[in-house]
Protein backbone atom coordinates (compact mmCIF):
# COMPACT_ATOMS: atom_id res chain seq x y z
CA UNK A 1 0.00 0.00 0.00
CA UNK A 2 2.68 2.24 0.69
CA UNK A 3 4.65 1.66 -2.22
CA UNK A 4 1.61 2.53 -4.47
CA UNK A 5 1.11 6.13 -2.74
CA UNK A 6 5.04 6.04 -2.86
CA UNK A 7 4.54 5.66 -6.64
CA UNK A 8 1.66 8.18 -7.34
CA UNK A 9 3.12 11.46 -5.94
CA UNK A 10 6.18 11.60 -8.49
CA UNK A 11 3.33 10.56 -11.26
CA UNK A 12 1.35 13.92 -10.00
CA UNK A 13 4.38 15.95 -9.73
CA UNK A 14 6.16 15.14 -13.01
CA UNK A 15 3.04 17.46 -14.77
CA UNK A 16 3.00 20.75 -12.50
CA UNK A 17 2.09 22.77 -15.78
CA UNK A 18 -1.29 20.32 -16.06
CA UNK A 19 -1.87 20.00 -12.29
CA UNK A 20 -4.20 23.36 -12.16
CA UNK A 21 -6.44 23.27 -14.76
CA UNK A 22 -7.30 19.49 -14.01
CA UNK A 23 -8.27 19.47 -10.64
CA UNK A 24 -10.08 23.32 -11.29
CA UNK A 25 -12.61 24.21 -13.67
CA UNK A 26 -11.75 27.62 -15.04
CA UNK A 27 -15.47 28.89 -14.11
CA UNK A 28 -14.44 30.43 -10.43
CA UNK A 29 -11.25 32.40 -12.09
CA UNK A 30 -13.88 33.79 -15.16
CA UNK A 31 -16.44 34.58 -12.66
CA UNK A 32 -14.21 36.84 -10.47
CA UNK A 33 -12.16 37.97 -13.05
CA UNK A 34 -15.78 39.82 -14.95
CA UNK A 35 -16.87 40.92 -11.86
CA UNK A 36 -13.74 42.95 -11.20
CA UNK A 37 -13.83 43.78 -14.98
CA UNK A 38 -17.64 45.07 -14.57
CA UNK A 39 -16.90 47.30 -11.58
CA UNK A 40 -13.85 48.99 -14.00
CA UNK A 41 -16.11 49.56 -17.00
CA UNK A 42 -18.62 51.35 -14.41
CA UNK A 43 -15.70 53.21 -13.07
CA UNK A 44 -13.81 53.93 -16.56
CA UNK A 45 -17.52 55.20 -17.60
CA UNK A 46 -17.57 57.68 -14.88
CA UNK A 47 -13.78 58.69 -15.26
CA UNK A 48 -12.99 58.59 -18.98
CA UNK A 49 -9.44 60.02 -18.87
CA UNK A 50 -8.29 56.75 -17.32
CA UNK A 51 -10.39 54.65 -18.71
CA UNK A 52 -12.03 51.15 -17.91
CA UNK A 53 -8.75 49.05 -19.09
CA UNK A 54 -6.57 50.80 -16.36
CA UNK A 55 -9.07 50.16 -13.57
CA UNK A 56 -9.51 47.14 -14.40
CA UNK A 57 -5.75 46.43 -14.23
CA UNK A 58 -5.35 48.15 -11.65
CA UNK A 59 -8.48 46.42 -8.88
CA UNK A 60 -7.28 43.07 -10.44
CA UNK A 61 -3.74 43.92 -8.73
CA UNK A 62 -5.41 45.23 -5.82
CA UNK A 63 -7.60 41.73 -4.89
CA UNK A 64 -4.33 39.85 -6.00
CA UNK A 65 -2.28 41.36 -3.14
CA UNK A 66 -5.36 42.61 -0.50
CA UNK A 67 -7.49 38.92 -0.83
CA UNK A 68 -4.83 36.82 -2.63
CA UNK A 69 -7.65 34.41 -4.23
CA UNK A 70 -6.66 30.50 -3.90
CA UNK A 71 -5.76 28.31 -6.27
CA UNK A 72 -9.26 27.44 -7.28
CA UNK A 73 -9.07 30.50 -9.49
CA UNK A 74 -6.23 30.30 -11.20
CA UNK A 75 -6.75 28.39 -14.09
CA UNK A 76 -9.74 30.85 -15.10
CA UNK A 77 -7.61 33.82 -14.61
CA UNK A 78 -4.96 31.94 -16.76
CA UNK A 79 -7.34 31.57 -19.52
CA UNK A 80 -8.63 35.07 -18.92
CA UNK A 81 -5.46 36.63 -19.87
CA UNK A 82 -4.42 34.09 -23.03
CA UNK A 83 -7.95 33.33 -24.30
CA UNK A 84 -10.15 36.26 -23.63
CA UNK A 85 -7.48 38.93 -24.35
CA UNK A 86 -7.02 37.05 -28.16
CA UNK A 87 -10.60 37.25 -28.74
CA UNK A 88 -10.47 41.16 -27.50
CA UNK A 89 -7.90 42.04 -30.34
CA UNK A 90 -10.36 40.43 -33.07
CA UNK A 91 -13.66 41.60 -32.03
CA UNK A 92 -11.32 45.25 -32.17
CA UNK A 93 -11.36 44.47 -35.86
CA UNK A 94 -15.03 44.72 -36.26
CA UNK A 95 -14.59 48.36 -35.44
CA UNK A 96 -11.91 49.35 -37.57
CA UNK A 97 -12.95 49.83 -41.49
CA UNK A 98 -9.78 49.52 -43.39
CA UNK A 99 -10.91 51.21 -46.45
CA UNK A 100 -12.45 54.34 -44.02
CA UNK A 101 -8.83 54.98 -42.97
CA UNK A 102 -6.95 54.80 -46.08
CA UNK A 103 -6.59 58.27 -47.20
CA UNK A 104 -5.68 59.89 -44.13
CA UNK A 105 -3.18 57.20 -43.32
CA UNK A 106 -1.37 57.57 -46.52
CA UNK A 107 -1.25 61.15 -45.16
CA UNK A 108 -0.14 60.26 -41.98
CA UNK A 109 2.11 57.25 -43.13
CA UNK A 110 5.73 59.44 -43.02
CA UNK A 111 4.84 60.84 -39.32
CA UNK A 112 3.84 57.76 -37.77
CA UNK A 113 6.92 55.50 -39.40
CA UNK A 114 9.05 58.20 -38.26
CA UNK A 115 7.50 58.05 -34.53
CA UNK A 116 7.50 54.00 -34.28
CA UNK A 117 11.04 54.04 -34.93
CA UNK A 118 12.13 56.96 -32.66
CA UNK A 119 9.82 54.83 -30.08
CA UNK A 120 11.82 51.56 -31.40
CA UNK A 121 15.38 53.12 -31.07
CA UNK A 122 14.90 54.91 -27.97
CA UNK A 123 13.29 51.96 -25.88
CA UNK A 124 16.23 49.84 -26.87
CA UNK A 125 19.15 52.51 -26.37
CA UNK A 126 17.64 54.10 -23.18
CA UNK A 127 16.54 50.83 -22.04
CA UNK A 128 19.96 49.34 -22.53
CA UNK A 129 21.21 52.24 -20.44
CA UNK A 130 18.51 52.25 -17.38
CA UNK A 131 19.02 48.60 -17.35
CA UNK A 132 15.45 47.65 -17.71
CA UNK A 133 14.58 44.10 -18.92
CA UNK A 134 14.34 42.98 -22.51
CA UNK A 135 10.44 42.16 -22.64
CA UNK A 136 9.20 45.05 -20.15
CA UNK A 137 11.45 47.58 -22.58
CA UNK A 138 9.55 45.71 -25.64
CA UNK A 139 6.53 46.41 -24.39
CA UNK A 140 6.79 50.13 -23.07
CA UNK A 141 8.28 50.67 -26.74
CA UNK A 142 5.63 48.74 -28.21
CA UNK A 143 2.47 50.54 -26.56
CA UNK A 144 4.07 54.22 -26.65
CA UNK A 145 4.71 54.05 -30.45
CA UNK A 146 1.51 52.11 -31.04
CA UNK A 147 -1.56 52.34 -29.19
CA UNK A 148 -0.75 52.01 -25.61
CA UNK A 149 -2.54 48.99 -23.63
CA UNK A 150 -4.20 47.05 -26.99
CA UNK A 151 -0.73 47.40 -28.24
CA UNK A 152 0.41 45.39 -25.49
CA UNK A 153 -2.40 43.40 -25.02
CA UNK A 154 -1.38 41.96 -28.94
CA UNK A 155 2.12 41.91 -28.62
CA UNK A 156 1.90 40.03 -25.08
CA UNK A 157 0.88 36.18 -26.47
CA UNK A 158 3.82 36.37 -28.63
CA UNK A 159 6.51 37.37 -26.78
CA UNK A 160 5.29 36.01 -23.04
CA UNK A 161 6.41 38.40 -20.66
CA UNK A 162 6.03 37.78 -16.93
CA UNK A 163 2.31 39.29 -15.73
CA UNK A 164 4.15 41.72 -13.52
CA UNK A 165 6.05 42.78 -16.55
CA UNK A 166 2.64 43.23 -18.56
CA UNK A 167 0.57 45.28 -15.36
CA UNK A 168 3.97 47.58 -15.03
CA UNK A 169 4.40 48.09 -18.50
CA UNK A 170 0.22 49.27 -19.28
CA UNK A 171 0.40 51.33 -15.93
CA UNK A 172 3.71 53.43 -17.28
CA UNK A 173 1.30 54.28 -20.37
CA UNK A 174 -1.30 55.02 -18.78
CA UNK A 175 0.85 57.92 -16.85
CA UNK A 176 1.87 59.50 -19.65
CA UNK A 177 -2.11 59.44 -21.43
CA UNK A 178 -2.92 61.44 -18.70
CA UNK A 179 -0.05 63.95 -18.92
CA UNK A 180 -0.55 63.89 -22.78
CA UNK A 181 -4.37 65.15 -22.42
CA UNK A 182 -3.72 68.02 -19.59
CA UNK A 183 -0.58 69.05 -21.38
CA UNK A 184 -0.37 68.54 -25.78
CA UNK A 185 -3.87 71.25 -26.18
CA UNK A 186 -1.86 73.23 -23.99
CA UNK A 187 1.38 72.86 -25.83
CA UNK A 188 -0.24 72.82 -29.12
CA UNK A 189 -1.95 76.37 -28.62
CA UNK A 190 1.23 77.62 -27.48
CA UNK A 191 3.09 76.78 -30.78
CA UNK A 192 0.00 77.91 -32.88
CA UNK A 193 -0.42 74.60 -34.48
CA UNK A 194 -3.31 74.08 -36.94
CA UNK A 195 -5.93 72.04 -36.33
CA UNK A 196 -4.85 69.29 -38.93
CA UNK A 197 -1.13 69.80 -37.47
CA UNK A 198 -2.55 69.13 -33.95
CA UNK A 199 -4.68 66.23 -35.12
CA UNK A 200 -1.63 64.73 -36.86
CA UNK A 201 0.48 65.14 -33.50
CA UNK A 202 -2.01 63.76 -31.13
CA UNK A 203 -2.65 61.18 -33.34
CA UNK A 204 0.77 59.72 -33.89
CA UNK A 205 1.92 60.93 -30.31
CA UNK A 206 -0.29 59.98 -27.74
CA UNK A 207 -0.92 56.27 -27.43
CA UNK A 208 -4.28 55.35 -26.31
CA UNK A 209 -7.36 55.91 -28.38
CA UNK A 210 -9.28 57.27 -25.62
CA UNK A 211 -6.47 60.27 -25.37
CA UNK A 212 -6.26 60.87 -28.24
CA UNK A 213 -10.21 61.70 -28.87
CA UNK A 214 -9.48 63.72 -25.76
CA UNK A 215 -6.72 65.85 -26.20
CA UNK A 216 -7.72 66.13 -30.01
CA UNK A 217 -11.31 67.76 -29.25
CA UNK A 218 -10.18 69.24 -26.56
CA UNK A 219 -8.73 71.38 -29.13
CA UNK A 220 -11.04 71.69 -31.83
CA UNK A 221 -13.49 69.44 -33.50
CA UNK A 222 -11.55 69.37 -36.64
CA UNK A 223 -8.33 68.60 -34.55
CA UNK A 224 -10.49 65.68 -32.81
CA UNK A 225 -11.98 64.06 -36.07
CA UNK A 226 -8.39 63.87 -37.72
CA UNK A 227 -6.46 62.56 -34.28
CA UNK A 228 -8.75 59.84 -34.32
CA UNK A 229 -8.42 58.68 -38.09
CA UNK A 230 -4.78 58.99 -37.52
CA UNK A 231 -4.88 56.54 -34.46
CA UNK A 232 -7.04 54.39 -35.74
CA UNK A 233 -4.59 54.16 -39.08
CA UNK A 234 -1.81 53.64 -36.45
CA UNK A 235 -3.44 51.03 -34.71
CA UNK A 236 -3.28 48.79 -37.94
CA UNK A 237 0.43 48.65 -37.77
CA UNK A 238 -0.06 46.37 -34.88
CA UNK A 239 -0.66 43.20 -37.39
CA UNK A 240 3.23 43.77 -38.96
CA UNK A 241 4.66 44.27 -36.00
CA UNK A 242 3.05 41.35 -34.57
CA UNK A 243 3.94 39.49 -37.31
CA UNK A 244 7.71 40.81 -36.69
CA UNK A 245 8.31 39.73 -33.39
CA UNK A 246 6.48 36.04 -34.62
CA UNK A 247 9.71 35.52 -36.88
CA UNK A 248 12.14 37.20 -34.15
CA UNK A 249 10.96 34.44 -31.57
CA UNK A 250 11.16 31.75 -34.15
CA UNK A 251 14.22 32.46 -35.45
CA UNK A 252 15.57 32.68 -31.97
CA UNK A 253 14.20 29.64 -30.98
CA UNK A 254 15.74 27.43 -34.23
CA UNK A 255 19.07 29.08 -32.95
CA UNK A 256 18.44 27.95 -29.49
CA UNK A 257 18.16 24.15 -30.88
CA UNK A 258 14.60 23.84 -30.01
CA UNK A 259 14.15 20.50 -31.56
CA UNK A 260 10.40 20.64 -31.37
CA UNK A 261 9.86 24.41 -32.26
CA UNK A 262 6.90 24.84 -34.71
CA UNK A 263 6.27 28.39 -35.96
CA UNK A 264 2.77 27.60 -36.65
CA UNK A 265 2.55 26.89 -32.87
CA UNK A 266 3.86 30.33 -31.98
CA UNK A 267 2.46 32.74 -34.80
CA UNK A 268 -0.71 35.14 -33.76
CA UNK A 269 -3.35 33.62 -35.39
CA UNK A 270 -5.36 36.15 -33.45
CA UNK A 271 -3.84 38.83 -35.65
CA UNK A 272 -5.42 36.57 -38.62
CA UNK A 273 -9.03 36.70 -37.17
CA UNK A 274 -8.23 40.77 -36.79
CA UNK A 275 -7.79 41.02 -40.60
CA UNK A 276 -10.85 39.01 -41.18
CA UNK A 277 -12.46 40.82 -38.66
CA UNK A 278 -11.43 43.92 -40.39
CA UNK A 279 -12.23 42.83 -43.49
CA UNK A 280 -15.46 41.58 -42.93
CA UNK A 281 -15.87 45.32 -41.73
CA UNK A 282 -14.72 46.92 -44.63
CA UNK A 283 -16.82 44.89 -47.01
CA UNK A 284 -20.02 46.57 -45.62
CA UNK A 285 -21.10 43.17 -43.80
CA UNK A 286 -21.24 45.02 -40.50
CA UNK A 287 -24.70 46.21 -39.75
CA UNK A 288 -24.57 49.92 -38.53
CA UNK A 289 -26.82 48.92 -35.61
CA UNK A 290 -24.18 46.18 -34.48
CA UNK A 291 -21.57 48.27 -34.51
CA UNK A 292 -21.80 49.80 -31.42
CA UNK A 293 -22.29 46.29 -29.49
CA UNK A 294 -19.78 45.28 -30.98
CA UNK A 295 -17.44 48.12 -30.06
CA UNK A 296 -18.40 48.18 -26.20
CA UNK A 297 -17.91 43.36 -25.87
CA UNK A 298 -14.37 44.50 -27.61
CA UNK A 299 -13.55 47.18 -24.94
CA UNK A 300 -15.18 45.00 -22.20
CA UNK A 301 -13.21 41.62 -23.16
CA UNK A 302 -10.10 44.08 -22.91
CA UNK A 303 -10.82 44.80 -19.62
CA UNK A 304 -11.83 41.49 -18.56
CA UNK A 305 -8.64 40.74 -19.85
CA UNK A 306 -6.40 43.15 -18.57
CA UNK A 307 -8.17 42.87 -15.10
CA UNK A 308 -7.12 38.57 -15.11
CA UNK A 309 -3.62 39.67 -15.89
CA UNK A 310 -3.46 42.36 -12.62
CA UNK A 311 -5.29 39.30 -10.63
CA UNK A 312 -2.09 37.38 -11.88
CA UNK A 313 0.79 40.00 -10.84
CA UNK A 314 2.89 40.29 -7.98
CA UNK A 315 2.79 43.79 -6.25
CA UNK A 316 6.26 43.30 -4.44
CA UNK A 317 7.96 41.96 -7.96
CA UNK A 318 6.44 45.24 -9.24
CA UNK A 319 8.05 47.43 -6.64
CA UNK A 320 11.58 45.74 -7.24
CA UNK A 321 11.33 47.12 -10.59
CA UNK A 322 11.97 50.37 -9.04
CA UNK A 323 11.47 53.86 -10.99
CA UNK A 324 13.59 52.31 -14.42
CA UNK A 325 10.45 51.30 -16.39
CA UNK A 326 9.00 55.21 -15.67
CA UNK A 327 11.96 57.07 -16.71
CA UNK A 328 12.46 54.66 -19.73
CA UNK A 329 8.03 55.62 -20.46
CA UNK A 330 9.49 59.52 -20.13
CA UNK A 331 12.24 58.84 -22.43
CA UNK A 332 10.61 57.19 -25.10
CA UNK A 333 7.46 59.36 -25.34
CA UNK A 334 9.63 62.46 -25.12
CA UNK A 335 11.36 61.11 -28.61
CA UNK A 336 7.58 60.56 -29.94
CA UNK A 337 6.36 63.85 -29.57
CA UNK A 338 9.39 65.52 -30.52
CA UNK A 339 9.95 63.61 -33.54
CA UNK A 340 6.50 63.70 -35.04
CA UNK A 341 6.59 67.53 -34.32
CA UNK A 342 9.88 68.22 -36.31
CA UNK A 343 9.04 65.53 -39.13
CA UNK A 344 5.62 67.91 -39.61
CA UNK A 345 7.77 71.03 -39.71
CA UNK A 346 10.00 69.67 -42.40
CA UNK A 347 7.22 68.96 -44.19
CA UNK A 348 5.28 72.13 -43.90
CA UNK A 349 1.98 70.16 -42.42
CA UNK A 350 2.28 72.55 -39.02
Amino acid sequence: MTTKTHAATPASASRPDTLVPDQHNPWAGLVLSTVIAFVALLLGRQMPLVGGPVFGILLGILVRNIFAPGARYESGIKFASKYVLQWSIIALGFGLSLSQVAHTGLESLAVTAVTITAAGLSAWGLGRLLGVPDKLKLLIGVGTAICGGSAIAAVTPIVKPDDHETAFAISTIFLFNIAAVLLFPVLGHALHLSDLGFGMWAGTAINDTSSVVAAGYSYSKAAGDYATIVKLTRATLIIPICLTLAAIVAYRAKRAGAGNFSLARIFPWFILGFLIASGIRTAGLVPSALQPWIHDAAEFLIIVALTAIGLSSNLRRMASTGVRPILLGLGVWAAVSVSSLVVQLTMGQL
